[in-house]
């Protein structure tokens, strides 16, 4: 068993017994723990604490009737934390898991910390001191028991909600609870090995299972509330364009309609500034969307209006820029390129994409002089008060936000734009109001994925790859540093990474797996190019690399060569690489992001003329896997959103306006289109790594490698299917 210093003194691990009878309440700052979320299991539904328990934000609650509280601090995005998470903490609490009952927390920054759903993060960095958090809870009550007994908390032992004396003695947590609130906190407790866990690494049941299900509340989209109005926005139809003249008459004689109000920016108004969006208050979305359809808006240009050529044209200028500040500059690269035997270079296009959430973005919000309370999916809570706080002039204190669980996010709800118009909107018409987009709201005003192009040059000499250069140009930003250190850093004695950026009127922003989505397609097809080049075996050629990798650790790369090495040969033992059916073609890509190691091979087969994927087998290194059935179903999503929009999605713009508005107009993959999918965990005891995201930057690279063998196409842009109807 591991000992571990225990960081969660008075100030973190707030302690408070019941008003009356027995419990313990153990609050715990999520400083330390959390970056994540909590639980419960189908017949946990079922349980309740006892009336009289006080609540409090950021709490662990054990009953007299032995029914243990942990509340959610996080977001729950469908990534499953809200399951995951308390798993951790009743691991090493030694509870009965049908005993646990999970609670969403509201922002609190004084008691939690990392409020966030974003970056496959919350496992990873709320593993040891979620462990902690159980532990010294259970240390606490192996304490009040021995203290009751007389003896030392040594011969005593916890088991399902149970404490055991060496002597036989027993006594249930709840029958102990009220006696453990008065322990000091322990300054040292002790974690479970991996070999003893009991609740981690067998698959438990969303806690919201029942209630999706059956349709209960729990999505922001959901909210309710007694006065409530209900808002549609019309915004600029083009990305910079602003309002020219408004006729709302008509809108005004829509039954339902309370009021037509201009709005863009508190501040901006106060200044005499533009506000360029219009609000149709309603008693019920219908009429707020009959209402807005009436509205006679004239938008107007106000800068440039791009269109997608003219987004293109400036990307392949970047291109041929070099960076000021490379991002990774290893060797001398014009030098190693002068010498090389043969040149390869390719340059790669992604469109944009928007998210598509399937809730529509939505926010609650309820300002008045006296209170500014919020509810709503969002991925950001504690950032978006502070946006709302200074939209309104408000203390962040003074600005409430309740978490509701979000039908997807995808990147989309990092951003609280949809927040901060509601937030205007209430503040202006003094009613608590619900903001709802429409789908085409979504799509025509949304963030997007960037645009972006990526230029690959690699040199050969003597049969060797000598020099690499990756020039990145992207929409309003570019990669993050640490994609630099990303493969194949450390295997090529030179290698350049430039990242440049073109600023656009086109809002985007972080989409699932944020760069990595396309760049792993564009590089892993490149391998295979270049391996036919050398006239060497696809794998072959990336074992080489990560060999040599790991002969260089001084060359400060991301990714472990070793788990590289090893889901690759996972995958190809479980997907029967290169013993396919006869008809069937197999495409291979191993690709690292957000701390995880993803190798994937894609089956594909040629029907009435055009590739359909059948199959994909995974093998995925991301340490402790806590709920299997969860961490399945988040590699399945990945993969599938991975082929879907490297098959099929497209955004464009004429003159600022998108291209599709609808998924009439806009191609998703279909029930139809999924493949057969084969997930294989890498058997460790590690600490866990990120896996919402890092299954889907692999699934382009292998479909199009497939693609390729089955009709000798190589792909450089994306969408596929529009593509190959190009070549075909």
């Amino acid at each position: 068993m591991n000992k571990s210093e225990n960081k969660l003194q008075r100030r973190t691990f707030i302690k408070a017994s019941t008003a009356v009878g027995g419990g313990l309440l153990l609050g715990f700052n999520w400083f330390f723990s959390c970056k994540a979320d909590t639980i419960l299991e189908e017949e946990a539904s079922k349980l309740v604490m006892p009336d009289n328990w006080y609540e409090m934000n950021g709490f662990l609650k054990i009953g007299e009737n032995g029914v243990v509280t942990i509340m959610s601090p996080n977001p729950e995005i469908g990534q499953n934390v809200k399951t995951s998470m308390p798993m951790i903490i009743a691991e090493e609490l030694d509870v009965d898991w049908a005993n646990v009952v999970v609670e969403q927390a509201p922002l609190n920054s004084d008691l939690f910390k990392r409020q966030v759903a974003g970056g496959s993060q919350s496992i990873r960095q709320g593993w040891d001191s979620l462990r902690k958090t159980g532990a010294t809870a259970k240390q606490m009550l192996i304490n009040a028991a021995a203290e009751k007994w007389e003896v030392d908390p040594s011969n005593c032992t916890a088991n399902m909600g149970v404490v055991n004396s060496s002597t036989g003695l027993s006594l249930s947590y709840g029958e102990i609870a009220s006696d453990a609130a008065k322990m000091e906190v322990p300054t040292e407790v002790k974690l479970k090995e991996a070999n003893d866990f009991k609740i981690i690494g067998n698959s438990k049941t969303n806690v919201d299972m029942e209630k999706i299900i059956t349709g209960k509340p729990l999505f922001g989209i959901d909210t309710k509330k007694e006065g409530m109005v209900y808002a549609v926005v019309s915004r600029p139809k083009g990305f910079g364009m602003k309002l020219g003249s408004l006729d709302d008459a008509e809108t005004r004689k829509v039954n339902g309609v309370i009021d037509v109000i201009q709005f863009g920016d508190i501040n901006a108004s106060r200044q005499g500034k533009q506000v360029d969006k219009v609000a149709v208050i309603a008693s019920s979305t219908w009429a707020a969307m009959k209402g807005r359809k009436a509205l006679k808006i004239d938008w107007i240009k106000n800068e440039t209006l791009e269109d997608t050529s003219f987004h293109d044209s400036k990307l392949d200028e970047l291109l041929k820029v070099k960076s000021e500040k490379p991002k990774r500059n290893d060797g001398d690269i014009e030098k190693a390129f002068k010498t090389c035997d043969q040149i390869i270079e390719k340059v790669y296009e992604a469109p944009f994409l928007p998210h598509n959430c399937l809730e529509p973005m939505n926010f609650f919000a309820d300002v008045t002089d006296d209170k500014a309370e919020f509810s709503g999916p969002i991925q950001t809570p504690a950032w978006t008060r502070s946006r709302i706080a200074k939209l309104l002039g408000r203390e962040e204190q003074d600005v409430k936000i309740n978490m509701t669980r979000m039908g997807g996010g995808f990147g989309r709800r990092l951003y609280g734009d949809f927040a901060t118009e509601a937030a205007e909107i209430s503040a202006k018409i003094k009613k608590p109001t619900q903001l709802i987009f429409t789908r085409e709201d979504d799509m025509t005003a949304g963030t997007y994925r960037p645009a972006s192009k990526y230029r690959i040059k690699a040199g050969i000499k003597n049969g060797e790859i000598i020099a690499y250069h990756l020039t990145e140009a992207a929409v309003n930003g570019n990669m993050f540093d640490s994609i630099a250190n990303y493969f194949p850093a450390g295997s090529i004695p030179n290698l350049r990474v430039d990242a440049n950026t073109f600023e656009s009127n086109v809002t985007t922003g972080a989409w699932r797996a944020p760069y990595t989505n396309f760049l792993a397609f564009a590089e892993q097809s490149f391998f295979d190019e270049l391996a036919e080049t050398l006239g060497k075996d696809e794998i072959e050629l990336r074992l080489e690399l990560y060999e040599k990798a790991k002969a260089n650790p001084e060359a400060k790369y991301e990714y472990d060569p070793e788990k590289a090495i090893e889901v690759t040969k996972l995958v190809l033992e479980k997907s029967s690489w290169g013993k396919a059916a006869q008809g069937v073609s197999q495409g291979f890509c191993m690709y690292f992001s957000h701390n995880t190691h993803v190798a994937e091979v894609a089956e594909v087969v040629m029907k009435s003329g055009m590739p359909v994927v059948t199959k994909v087998t995974a093998a995925i290194h991301c340490g402790i896997v806590i709920n299997p059935a969860a961490a399945k179903n988040q590699v399945e999503g990945g993969i599938i959103d991975g082929i879907g929009h490297a098959m099929y999605g497209e955004i464009k713009f004429d003159k600022g306006v998108p291209s599709a508005n609808n998924f009439n107009n806009y191609r998703l993959i279909r029930m139809g289109e999924n493949p057969a999918i084969d997930v294989h965990f890498v058997k460790s005891q590690e600490s866990p790594t990120g896996l919402g995201e890092p299954s889907l930057p692999p699934a382009a690279g292998a479909v199009a490698n497939a693609i390729f063998k089955a009709t000798g196409q190589r792909f450089y842009k994306q969408p596929f299917i529009k593509e190959l109807t190009i070549l075909g």
